[in-house]
């Protein structure tokens, strides 16, 4: 998987895809699933970094939990949200 720089450099599809890997361990190694989970963290910024992903709030528990939670995380905080195309 080829990650992006920032955040915003992701679509809202791209990013629910990167978040699908990470959740169904599609991965060839431990040590790829550990470099998406660090991405992860750096690109979201969220305090919570991947604890959002291994301790995910009630009804966050998903790809698309998780993603919402970034979601609403950056925009509460001024953060730039996904690429529009």
């Amino acid at each position: 998987m080829k990650f992006k720089n920032k955040f915003e450099d992701y679509t809202e599809y791209e990013f629910l895809e990167f978040l699908t890997a990470i959740w169904a361990l599609e991965v060839s190694s431990e040590e790829e699933h550990d470099e998406l989970i660090a991405h992860f963290s750096k690109v979201t910024e969220h305090p919570q970094g991947n604890g959002l992903i291994f301790y995910p709030d009630i009804g966050a528990d998903s790809p698309q939990g998780v993603m919402d939670a970034v979601k609403k995380w950056r925009a509460a905080n001024g953060k730039p949200g996904f690429k529009i195309v």
